[in-house]
């Protein structure tokens, strides 16, 4: 199994920014893909931003402001969270998607919750 440890949520200011850290480990696949997701009171879970090989993609509400990044050599991705807003307010997860020669396979974070309010 996998398991994955988020880090960094907290509470910040309007235009402020924060940092979050997803470390992955037990059984990790050799090639799987990484991702962020974000669900707020009363809304589905949405996505932020994932990452897999050389490729990124980002929620329209986060881009130009978020960047994932990926530090393969300790299986952890980052968040870099900047002109934060109200709205970014949520819980955040980390998935972590495993690929096997016949499935996939998907593990969630316990979440962190990010809180922007001034």
């Amino acid at each position: 199994q996998v398991q994955l440890v988020e880090s960094g949520g907290g509470l910040v200011e309007p235009g402020g920014s924060l940092r979050l850290s997803c470390a992955a480990s037990g059984g990790i696949f050799s090639i799987n893909a990484m991702g962020w997701y974000r669900q707020a009171p009363g809304k589905q879970r949405e996505l932020v931003a994932a990452i897999t090989g050389g490729s990124t993609k980002y929620g329209d509400s986060v881009k130009g402001r978020f960047t994932i990044s990926r530090d393969n050599a300790k299986n952890t991705v980052y968040l870099q969270m900047n002109s934060l807003k109200p709205e970014d307010t949520a819980v955040y997860y980390c998935k972590y998607r495993g690929y096997s020669a016949t499935s996939e396979y998907d593990y969630w974070g316990q979440g962190t919750q990010v809180t922007v309010s001034s």
